[in-house]
């Protein structure tokens, strides 16, 4: 069985108003658009107790900081090419 992919997102109220509501929609969006949506765990937390470096997002155990919406995309494609 294999293991799926751990996308977990900030909706904390600093990192939500800071573009991780506008990013959440991004990630739901590309994995629809990748087929990747039984590959991923995708999921929110209430915070990440980071918030003077959010709006955070994570894929399994790395840590991404000061993520904007413009460069989600960009984060999401360079993981999944990186580790086919």
């Amino acid at each position: 069985m294999k293991t799926k992919i751990r996308l977990t997102i900030c909706l904390g109220s600093s990192c939500h108003s800071r573009g991780n509501d506008e990013t959440l929609e991004i990630v739901k969006d590309y994995l629809n658009q990748k087929g990747l949506k039984d590959d991923v765990d995708f999921r929110g937390e209430l915070c990440s107790g980071n918030c003077k470096n959010g709006p955070i997002f994570k894929i399994n155990n790395k840590i991404f900081q000061n993520v904007k919406p413009s460069t989600v995309t960009n984060i999401l494609d360079n993981y999944f090419l990186n580790n086919k």
